[in-house]
């Protein structure tokens, strides 16, 4: 693969989601649609509801229902009106033409509770409009506020408020409802791709209002879409009980709604308010039509995707930077940048440590570069005796320091120091050897201690777990954390917490597309950026010098020192011993070699060997076995 094309492929830029439109009036009505919608679409499910019971068979109960109940009526004022004569005419109550009377009554009354039962029911089933429930409603608010109005007010003093106040509601009334099933005036720009178009008319707030129930996104609403360098941008807002938690797990549902393609990368988050949430739609890059090739010119690491904006990561002593990403999408490159600007300036210099030999060899010519050797054991020789000459300056300037903060003081040997190690995981693995062992120690060391000398450290490595690829005391003190296509899960949350895909940091969703990345670095967002692509020739081009060196010797101390060994005294040696001790003098390695060089029996000569081990006379990695620091 061509990963300088890959890097720097681009597309067209377009242009806004919607055309330019009339200002003032119309840009405020669209702007006051979105919160009517929910109204609307309440009035519209009403009258909806209301005109399917309006039937004909509905229609003719409703007129028997008020036919009965009117006779009913009528028959129970005649019925109580004749109990009364009855009561008039005869002062017994046991009267059989009273207690008849009597009992008339009870029977109309009950007949005609049971008709209004019945009305009431046919009502029921046969509504009013909702237009004529809302003036009959208005009706009986405005005409008592206009008759107050007129009973209050005097020749001098005209009291308006009461009849005022009723027009204002029946204007809301009638605004909130004309607004809400407006359409938003706006038009869609013709540049926008198909894909984009499809997608903003399905997020205008008429469509989602009348899809969201039955997708269980009932109580939101949205405001028209926007285009920006992010992709389309959308406003939610939530209504009941929804939260933003919430709405992010109906994603799903959302991309249902909106049918979005299955790989188009879609984020949910907080609002400009609580009751708010706001949806991107990733269709776009602020990089697109930009080169990402470096030049002296640009700022910083690279550019963010969402607002265009330069991304960077300054030199500063104690900012370390944790760099992740799987084979083949930029690690090395990510740094360079970094190291450019080490370069250019006179109180900053670099070394880099590459386990993998490829960058050592492109820039020992302008820095101090360790890994470069063919053979992989000299290799991580030269590389542990770099770790120990960092130790050794760090301990150094420990010892002349003046202040809380390194200075550079103009000398060379003084600089502030970019510390780069590509490939921390080989690192790791190099720690498991013996001789070895204590190269984690003293990374720790240096990770928590060399920032108040002007060291600064940039870790990368394929695997970012602290059991293959960074340790646990560096990988707790880092300041930033920059993170290319990644592995999901295990790998997010070892780069950026165990939240990280709640909270958006989604690394492998990044496409696998080389020098895309994420930053947690400071207050930025989660969002996408295009990290500059410095071409290895650039380095090559850069005229050569003097690579650091730190002036302390290889005999100064490098800390807490334990005491020499005690020399062996042979004479507290058995004759085993000191035969096996010569032989290694001599020349043996192993034991085989110890035991057919001296003639002792294979068992005897691994005793031996091993009681010498453990006096220090000799030492032994694996099968070889060599002189110790008491021989």
């Amino acid at each position: 693969m061509d990963y300088s094309a890959a890097w720097t492929k681009t597309t067209e830029t377009t242009k806004s989601a919607y055309a330019a439109s009339a200002k003032g009036v119309t840009n405020t009505l669209d702007a006051l649609t979105p919160a009517c919608v929910p109204f609307a679409v309440w009035w519209d499910t009403k009258a909806e509801r209301r005109s399917e019971l309006r039937t004909d068979a509905n229609r003719k109960a409703l007129h028997k229902a008020i036919q009965a109940h009117s006779a009913a009526s009528s028959e129970a004022a005649s019925a109580a009106a004749r109990r009364r004569k009855e009561r008039d005419k005869s002062k017994n109550p046991f009267a059989e033409a009273r207690r008849a009377a009597a009992q008339a009554d009870r029977a109309a009354a009950r007949n005609k509770r049971e008709t209004k039962d019945t009305l009431r029911e046919a009502r029921r089933n046969y509504p009013q409009t909702m237009n004529r429930l809302a003036a009959k409603v208005h009706a009986a608010h405005l005409l008592p506020s206009v008759a107050l109005s007129y009973v209050t007010s005097t020749d001098a003093h005209w009291t308006l408020w009461p009849a005022g106040t009723s027009l204002a509601v029946i204007a809301v009334n009638v605004g909130a409802l004309w607004l809400g099933h407006r359409e938003v005036s706006l038009q869609l720009d013709e540049d926008l791709s198909a894909e984009e178009r499809r997608l903003c008319e399905r997020l205008a707030p008429s469509h989602w209002a009348q899809h969201a129930e039955e997708r269980g996104l009932f109580g939101t609403i949205t405001t028209p879409a926007e285009i920006t360098p992010a992709g389309i941008v959308c406003g939610v807002r939530l209504d009941g009980k929804w939260t933003v938690k919430e709405l992010a797990a109906k994603s799903e549902s959302i991309r249902a709604l909106l049918g979005m393609a299955t790989e188009r990368r879609m984020e949910i988050g907080r609002g400009s308010q609580g009751d708010w949430a706001r949806i991107i739609i990733r269709t776009r890059s602020a990089s697109d039509g930009m080169s990402m090739i470096w030049t002296p010119d640009h700022e910083g690491i690279g550019v963010d995707e969402v607002d265009g904006s330069f991304v960077s990561l300054p030199l500063k002593a104690g900012l370390h930077i944790l760099i992740a990403g799987i084979t083949g999408m930029g690690k090395s490159v990510s740094w360079r940048a970094l190291l450019l600007e080490a370069i250019r300036r006179e109180d900053w210099t670099a070394v880099v440590i590459d386990p993998k030999r490829q960058e050592a060899i492109g820039v020992q010519h302008v820095v101090r570069a360790v890994g470069q050797e063919p053979n992989r054991e000299k290799r991580m020789a030269d590389i542990y005796a770099m770790v120990k000459e960092l130790t050794r300056e760090m301990h150094r300037r420990q010892g002349i320091a003046t202040g809380a903060d390194w200075v550079p003081d103009g000398r060379p040997e003084n600089r502030n120091l970019l510390v780069i190690i590509d490939e921390g995981a080989a690192i790791v693995r190099m720690a498991k050897q013996r001789q070895y062992a204590d190269v984690l120690d003293m990374l720790e060391e240096l990770w928590s201690e060399a920032r108040a000398v002007g060291f600064q450290f940039v870790w990368a490595t394929q695997n970012p777990t602290k059991t293959a690829g960074v340790p646990p005391l560096v990988k707790d003190n880092m300041s930033a954390r920059l993170a290319l296509t990644t592995g999901a899960g295990e790998h997010e949350r070892s780069i950026f917490g165990e939240s990280a895909q709640q909270t958006g940091w989604t690394p492998s969703e990044l496409d696998g597309m080389p020098g895309r990345a994420m930053l947690q670095y400071q207050k930025r967002r989660p969002n996408p950026l295009r990290l500059w692509f410095v071409p290895a020739d650039e380095i090559a081009a850069l005229p050569a010098e003097e690579p650091w060196h730190s002036p302390a010797p290889e005999d100064s101390p490098e800390g807490p020192q334990e005491p020499a060994p005690a020399p062996v005294d042979p004479d507290t040696l058995t004759d085993n011993q000191r035969a096996v001790l010569e032989a290694v003098r001599g020349g043996a390695t192993t034991n085989v070699a110890i035991a057919n060089a001296l003639d002792i029996n294979p068992g005897s000569v691994k005793r031996a060997v091993d009681a010498l081990v453990k006096l220090d006379a000799l030492t032994k990695s694996g099968t070889t076995i060599s002189l110790g620091g008491a021989a």
